[in-house]
């Protein structure tokens, strides 16, 4: 059965924009990406779009919009079965039609369907009448009214602004709603938001338009709003436009362009112009660090430098406004910058007027945690913590504790207070100041890294020696009072500080005992009544990252197994065993070899511990058996000698002669005779196949 549709089922490509005040523009990209998928998204749900969906978002600081192609403004008909009414119900006892059923059929809109229109067919239970007809798609006007409805309430808003519209009703968004333009081809669809209909008209650019711009189709946004309205509309467009302006004005110069800011601006500006500015030379005394982050804090600016880093008295700034005599613009931007440059300036004077020896004491005033004491209490532990490793890495003894004592001390300096992104580096440049030894001020920096994935390690000995304690102290302090990460929240970057010690223990091939240094690190706080011993729960925690950290960097999970299955404590060696491992799977024996020890296991597994630890080879007495204990004594010199040298591709190699006699020794051995001497002879032989098997890795993980 069908029901009328007499509409038109023309396809024309779509145009919603939403018209706002200013956008906040850190939340730009992500409502603009929300407000196109989630309109996309739910057209498509209703079949309002033929085919796979093509769109293009669009996003500035004042308006959300997208432009989708080849939407019905009717979608097809869809068949339906529907269930009626159960037999028992519909049908009184003479087999004729009930009221309920006519009642039922009338309220589905088939009043006039008979019997012979249903089906009679199990719905799983009893018998039923199923009605099956062609219901019309949703219109366009219907559709996207409830598409509209659905996806602003679900837009990613950082906080809700509530505002009142002329008509005196509240409304909730994030900014001020001021237009609806909704275009299917060149006609408006009817459709409202915020009590605002929809309309076939934009707003340019505030200052570079005059105002309202009509839109004929909606194919002709993007160009349009460019050519009419002074405005690039396409946030990926106009993200390009800058970068590529901000290059051209830097020529021989570098533009310190972070992706953050980048994308910031570009949430700020609807025709992005680039302008050269400067500064007076004096302010380049102050730490580079400082005025930059200043720049691009407060002023949104790019800072320029030489090609060796060195910052440049000269900055780039990004407008929203095109002018040949962009004089007072300048002019205004170098006049907003110097006060700026001027504080940063008076907090470095004022911060090397104390030394950080002597803020170290003031540190008892700060409160690190509430369980685990002040960040004097934290840098005593830490002072410890690094006089245990320092020898570890190679660091001399004094300077590593030095380092460590004053690695914290930048936290209360004037600069730092004003810029919390410094802390560390601003603890280098005092401690130059104060003439305390490079290693040490580096390690007022190092010992934050790395601060994220990819970042730099550090370069000196004493710096490592104290980034080391700084994350185990972390570790053990934060994990010992109760506060585990879970699923994603980790608000003191335990993962991170992990993920640290494995990059510092692993690249800089450090040969030292994980567990040792979990230990001494909970032992730090051995006094601190609320802190609990995590060692253990520390070890599994740091495996499971590592096995994350080694999976990203391209090895397989059967690699990993392999290496890590043998619970290694030092971490120096890890790669070399897993390019090991990988090379050995390329080998022809590695299958035959890895299913053997596999099977092996399993035997050994069985036995209860009943094998004895020595060979007797008078009980050897299949030729088998010989065989491979003869192979064996010769393979292993060979395979220890690759060790000794941390050759562990040679030494897995040197298994593959192992293959036949082990293939033979199955085939041709019963493990678990009757006789018990041989049985446990067997078992022994079988256990010292397997120790030298899993000298480098456990091989039997690699086994399909």
């Amino acid at each position: 059965m069908t029901r009328p549709n007499n509409m038109n089922q023309a396809q024309a490509t779509l145009l919603v924009e939403l018209l706002t005040e200013e956008l906040p523009p850190k939340a730009l990209a992500r409502l603009g990406d929300a407000f196109a998928e989630g309109v996309v998204e739910r057209l498509a749900a209703r079949d309002l779009i033929d085919g796979t969906p093509s769109f293009e978002r669009f996003a500035t600081p004042r308006r959300l919009a997208v432009l989708i192609k080849n939407v019905r403004a009717v979608a097809p008909e869809k068949q339906v079965r529907e269930k009626v009414l159960p037999v028992s119900v519909a049908l009184d006892a003479n087999g004729q039609p009930t009221p309920p059923l006519a009642k039922k059929l009338a309220a589905l809109g088939f009043p006039n369907a008979t019997l012979a229109d249903l089906e009679r067919a199990s719905d799983g239970k009893a018998e039923a009448f199923f009605l099956n007809y062609a219901a019309p798609g949703a219109t366009l006007v219907d559709g996207l009214q409830a598409v509209l409805d659905e996806a602003l309430v679900k837009l990613p808003i950082p906080k809700v602004m509530t505002y009142q519209r002329p008509d005196g009703t509240n409304v909730q968004f994030v900014r001020p709603v001021q237009r609806l333009t909704v275009l299917h081809g060149e006609e408006v669809v009817p459709v409202t938001a915020f009590g605002i209909d929809a309309g076939d008209t934009t707003i340019g650019h505030r200052f570079l338009s005059d105002g309202l711009v009509a839109l004929l189709h909606a194919d002709d946004y993007a160009a349009t709003l460019r050519t009419k309205g002074h405005v690039i509309s396409n946030l990926a467009e106009r993200r390009e436009l800058i970068r590529t302006q901000l290059l051209s004005h830097a020529g021989d110069d570098q533009v310190v362009m972070p992706d953050a800011l980048l994308d910031e601006v570009t949430a700020l500006v609807e025709w992005p112009t680039v302008y050269e500015c400067r500064f007076e030379d004096e302010f380049l005394q102050v730490p580079q660090e400082c005025l930059i982050l200043t720049m691009q804090t407060n002023q949104k600016y790019f800072a320029l430098t030489d090609a060796a880093g060195k910052l440049r008295s000269r900055f780039l700034i990004v407008s929203n406004i095109e002018t040949k005599t962009p004089v007072e613009i300048v002019e205004g931007n170098e006049r907003v910058v110097r006060p700026r440059l001027a504080d940063a300036k008076f907090f470095f004077e004022q911060d090397k007027k104390k030394p950080l020896a002597d803020r170290v004491p003031l540190l008892a005033n700060v409160v690190y945690h509430n369980k685990l004491g002040s960040q004097l209490q934290r840098i005593e532990r830490l002072e410890t913590l690094t006089r245990t490793i320092a020898p570890l890495v190679g660091a001399e003894l004094e300077l590593a504790a030095r380092g460590a004592r004053l690695a914290k001390a930048d936290l209360l300096t004037d600069m730092v207070g004003e810029f919390p992104e410094l802390q560390g580096t601003m603890g280098t440049y005092y401690a130059r100041h104060d003439g305390e030894s490079e290693e040490v001020a580096l390690a007022c920096t190092e010992h934050y890294q790395p601060r994220f994935s990819g970042d730099a390690l550090p370069t000196t000995r004493v710096g490592t020696a104290v980034a080391l304690a700084d994350k185990l102290e972390t570790l053990a302090g934060i994990w010992g009072i109760g506060l585990v990460p879970t699923g994603e929240k980790d608000p003191f970057a335990l993962r991170r500080h992990a993920l640290g010690v494995l990059r510092i223990l692993i690249e800089k091939q450090l040969p030292i005992d994980l567990v040792d240094l979990l230990r001494a690190a909970c032992g730090a706080f051995s006094n601190v009544p609320q802190v609990t011993d995590s060692t253990d729960a520390l070890v599994a925690f740091f495996m499971d990252r590592l096995r994350g950290l080694l999976r990203e960097r391209g090895y397989s999970a059967g690699e990993v197994d392999a290496v890590l299955s043998l619970n290694p404590s030092r971490l120096d060696d890890v790669i070399a065993r897993l390019d090991a491992v990988r090379e050995f799977t390329a080998l022809p024996e590695a299958s035959a070899l890895a299913a053997a020890n596999k099977r092996i296991a399993n035997i050994l597994k069985k036995s209860d511990g009943q094998a004895p630890q020595q060979i007797a080879e008078p009980l050897l007495v299949e030729s088998a058996e010989k065989a491979l204990y003869a192979e064996l004594e010769a393979v292993t010199p060979r395979v220890r000698a690759h060790l000794s040298q941390r050759e562990y591709t040679g030494a897995l190699s040197a298994l593959a002669a192992l293959r036949d006699p082990v293939d033979t020794f199955f085939n041709d051995v019963m493990v678990n005779t009757d006789d018990a001497a041989l049985r446990a002879n067997r078992l022994a032989l079988l256990g010292a196949l397997h120790e030298r098997m899993n000298y480098v890795a456990d091989i039997s993980k690699l086994a399909a």
